[in-house]
């Protein structure tokens, strides 16, 4: 494949000092597989699976504190929905027996709350398709027709009572529903994560079932973002702003950043080619517009370690030097791209954002990063208005660690532990393996209490400064399936280096069968 790129001339190769090399096809790394690593984590998932089947099931979220239970997710389970792919990949098969009993159960057409259209999607939805797609898999194929289907029918169900929210004048979804029946919340705007991190599940429910109403709406609500009004919406090349008007899918701010509310939008521009790169030629080319614009525009490097890299917000064109747990995606992002792509200055710069935040938990106490951090850039004037120093009670930890800390909670929070998995997978370099495995055990040891893991008040103080109370259901889906496979021997759903994906993984990293693999 060719790469119709800004690299050709070239942001990420300048970035480099490079010049841009022609697409190859990346020989895969040697691993190493440490079945101790591997058999801990799965330790800690049984132990996670098992307070929660105590304490929780089947309501979503377990309070391991108190044994009480939460229902934050519509009291559908989310818990089980989401581990049900991890105990698949792990093998443990007393929970995938637990989960697939329950799955038929679960009253997709009842719930006393408010119900998200984007959590819904990736929790629930893409939970129940990936299980579909890796029990159906060469390596999991369970033989019990009659659940296996359940699996896929209870998804459609629940896709049918949400395509209510696309029933807008322009097509871009309400975020916010209600069901008994279903309906709107009657929003005027919606964000470009909660209307992109869509398309994956739902054009798989349609690939999946021959039924391409799904899909269809998906990628029409995705058009206004491929295709951003008025020009306010994409202050930068590729970059976009974070609010669009359901009566139109114009955008009313050109806001942004790789964090929270706008980040999964990136991630599934590069999946959505891995998935089917004949129909989303177009989703790659504007990933590519986007990561382009990161590396030239958005790239940042502290006052006090000038050589981290992380990447800044914007307000237009004007930056914000502040980033986010959940930003830290990004350097696996990028290493994803870059190996899809044959584009080894993505990779590279991926691998730069990865060792920046490998720094925001090796600073900390409890050697865990935290919800959000700042920083004063090196290349602008220390004087400026949108480039504060720190508060001097940081100034001391700044300097040390190239990042003051201004939201010190963690709340189970798998990103970072998930780009130190693609960057092994893409390099093969067993320091990565060690970064996750550090990052694990501090986890292990600061927040794991009574039935289960908790998130924590602070990061920097040595005990956590408290507990929340709360295990959230990606706890189960995420932090621990990263925490696994980068240590697991191979498997088809692990990330390829040398581009032969057979799976590609959502936001809530259920894997994903990649069309035309099964």
């Amino acid at each position: 494949m060719r790469c119709s790129s800004v690299v050709g001339g070239s942001a990420a190769a300048l970035w480099l000092g490079l010049a841009a090399a022609a697409p190859h096809k990346h020989r895969a790394p040697d691993y190493v597989v440490s079945k101790q690593r591997a058999d801990a984590v799965k330790e800690a998932f049984q132990f996670s699976w098992d307070g929660y089947y105590r304490y929780a099931f089947p309501h979503d979220s377990l309070r391991p504190v108190t044994n009480r239970y939460a229902d934050d997710r519509n009291g559908w389970g989310a818990s089980a929905v989401d581990a049900l792919s991890t105990a698949l990949v792990l093998e443990e098969w007393d929970v995938v027996d637990q989960i697939l009993e329950y799955i038929p159960t679960i009253n997709f057409d009842n719930t006393t709350t408010e119900v998200s259209l984007f959590e819904t999607t990736i929790r629930y939805l893409g939970g129940l398709v990936s299980a579909y797609d890796i029990i159906n898999s060469p390596r999991h194929n369970l033989k019990r027709i009659s659940e296996v289907e359940t699996i896929l029918t209870q998804a459609k169900r629940l896709a049918d009572n949400l395509k209510v929210a696309f029933d807008t004048p322009s097509g871009v979804p309400d975020n916010s529903l209600y069901f008994n029946p279903p309906r709107q919340k009657g929003s005027t705007t919606n964000g470009i994560a909660t209307i992109g991190t869509l398309v994956l599940e739902w054009t798989r429910l349609s690939d999946l079932t021959d039924d391409t109403e799904y899909a269809e709406l998906v990628q029409k609500a995705e058009s206004y973002l491929l295709h951003p009004k008025p020009a306010l919406g994409e202050p930068f090349p590729g970059l976009l702003g974070t609010n669009v008007q359901l009566k139109d899918g114009q955008f009313v701010d050109g806001n942004g950043g790789w964090g929270g509310g706008t980040d999964s939008f990136y991630e599934y521009l590069i999946k959505m080619y891995i998935y089917d790169p004949a129909r989303f030629e177009e989703y790659r080319d504007r990933w590519i517009a986007a990561a382009d614009s990161s590396i030239n525009y958005l790239a940042s490097h502290p006052t006090t370690r000038p050589e981290l890299t992380f990447l800044a917000l914007w307000r237009g064109r004007e930056l914000r030097f502040s980033s986010q747990h959940l930003a830290c995606f990004d350097g696996g992002n990028f290493i994803l791209g870059g190996l899809t792509l044959g584009e080894q200055a993505y990779t590279d710069f991926g691998l730069a954002l990865v060792d920046g935040c490998h720094e925001t938990y090796t600073s900390t106490a409890t050697g865990i990063g935290p919800e959000i951090f700042s920083w004063q850039d090196s290349e602008r004037p220390l004087n400026a208005s949108n480039n504060p120093p720190p508060p001097e009670d940081q100034q001391a930890f700044y300097d040390e660690s190239g990042f003051w800390i201004t939201s010190s909670n963690y709340v189970l929070r798998p990103e970072v532990i998930e780009s130190y998995y693609y960057a092994y997978r893409a390099t093969g370099d067993p320091k990565y393996q060690d970064w996750a495995w550090d990052a694990f055990q501090r986890i292990n040891e600061t927040c794991r209490v009574g039935s289960g893991y908790s998130s924590i008040k602070d990061v920097n103080a040595p005990d956590g400064g408290g507990f929340d109370d709360f295990q959230e259901s990606f706890w189960f889906a995420e932090v621990l399936k990263y925490s696994y496979l980068i240590h697991a021997e191979d498997a088809p759903w692990q990330v390829k280096a040398d581009n032969t994906n057979e799976f590609v993984y959502n936001t809530e990293a259920h894997p994903i069968r990649v069309a035309g693999k099964n």
